[in-house]
């Protein structure tokens, strides 16, 4: 029986969302300590050991009660495009000003902003990528056309740039979206593949939007590009005509995802069509995010908090790998990026050498991971992504070190178990 409309349509879950909502019907509750939560989607935020002390206390001006500029302040804007020019384009003639940034409340905003100023015509992305991509491209398949390229486990999930121009150019992309570091899989883009990228967006006017969340999490990049967080940023040749849309924040890199602050940085001429969206679409972001923010972005503080918190992440990364290469799991090698292990399950014995198998049975032992085909961000199932992503799991190293380890000694139980 067909299905009646109703007064709302069914808006499906998020992968990450759908399985935590089954962990909660298992039991699962934030408070519950005995759980490993390795689905968490954000970083662990506490006070860490000779980092910053974390930001909690500001106080408020009568002027913080009114609205912001939906762009952002004029203060912020003007520290972003200097916290970018001080990184990467201190030797470079085109520097960012205020007028290439715009603050938003929020990286899924700041992309939803982005969508929502594009002009009718086609849209590639990589496959797999953010879950979340498809249901913010949803709203807008009347006008953008959606034409991913697929990634081959064969080639460890990595698409070159000869495939990415082939796409651009053979498929008449009007924009391209990727995240980097990629979140399932790790992969990382660096140096000259980035330097190619751009000239590729402006060779065929493509709009490459770059999602930099997880720049600060980057892993085994050696020289310039290693002491700083990853960024398309030092490799646009003329920041007010390149068409690259940089999208970061604070939740991921510097650990305040409550506070809901992100931006857009490129060419004055988008970020005015993106603030345009804002105005009827999200109103801004609070100005106590706001203020806060301008603290955090201050150089000496945020420099040490980069440090700092890419040396915890990566001793957390090191309890995973080192446990699932004893234990049969293949990862993603170095270099690579984001909070997660992109793993490999099929060495496992039979029975948890399926994701969605192995999901159940983690469930029964209190952890929580995320089947990859939940990253397969192919709408119309033109291709076999999802057969292919079967084998496959994603690990978060976001929890805290003791809940990880803890977490990895219940799987070793589990698969030894299984043997």
């Amino acid at each position: 029986m067909a299905r009646k409309p109703g007064i709302f349509r069914n808006v499906p879950h998020t992968g990450e969302t759908l399985c935590i909502t089954e962990a909660i019907k298992s039991g699962f509750n934030t408070r519950r300590t005995q759980w490993c939560n390795f689905a968490q989607g954000e970083p662990e935020v506490s006070q860490f050991q000779d980092a910053p002390s974390r930001l909690s206390w500001i106080t408020l001006e009568t002027h913080d009660h009114e609205s912001s500029p939906v762009g952002g302040s004029d203060e912020l804007r003007d520290l972003i495009a200097q916290y970018y020019n001080h990184l990467y384009r201190e030797d470079l003639d085109s520097k960012y000003k205020k007028e290439n940034v715009s603050v938003a409340p929020g990286g899924r905003v700041a992309l939803s902003r982005i969508l929502n100023a594009l002009g009718d015509g086609k849209i590639g992305y990589r496959n797999p990528d953010c879950p979340s991509y498809p249901h913010l491209l949803q709203n807008h398949e009347y006008r953008l056309k959606q034409v991913p390229l697929q990634a081959s486990p064969d080639k460890g999930f990595c698409v070159d740039l000869a495939q990415i121009e082939k796409h651009v150019s053979g498929k008449k992309l009007s924009s391209f979206l990727m995240s980097n570091p990629c979140n399932p899989t790790g992969q990382i883009m660096s140096g000259t593949e980035l330097k190619k990228l751009v000239t590729i967006g402006r060779k065929h006017k493509c709009v490459m939007i770059m999602d930099e969340v997880y720049s600060h999490y980057v892993f085994g990049l050696e020289g310039e590009e290693g002491d700083r967080p990853l960024s398309v940023a030092p490799f646009v040749r003329n920041v007010d005509r390149d068409p690259i849309l940089i999208v970061d924040g604070l939740g991921k890199g510097w650990r305040y995802p409550g506070w809901r602050l992100s931006w857009i940085v490129g060419p004055p001429k988008l970020i005015e069509a993106v603030n345009n969206v804002a105005h009827y679409f999200d109103g801004g972001a609070s100005v106590p995010a706001q203020r806060l923010a301008i603290k955090a972005l201050e150089e000496g503080r945020s420099q040490q908090e980069r440090t700092r918190g890419l040396q915890v992440f990566t001793e957390k990364r090191s309890i995973l790998t080192e446990k699932f290469q004893e234990l049969g799991m293949k990862c993603v090698e170095e270099p690579c990026g984001t909070f997660y292990v992109w793993a490999d399950i099929r060495g496992l014995p039979k029975g948890l050498n399926n994701a969605d198998k192995f999901f159940r049975r983690a469930l029964e032992e209190k952890l929580i991971v995320i089947p990859g085909k939940h990253f397969d961000l192919n709408p119309a199932n033109k291709t076999s992504a999802s057969k292919e992503l079967k084998n496959w799991v994603r690990f978060s190293f976001a929890p805290s070190t003791t809940s990880l380890s803890m977490g990895v000694e219940t799987l070793a139980a589990m698969i030894e178990s299984a043997g």
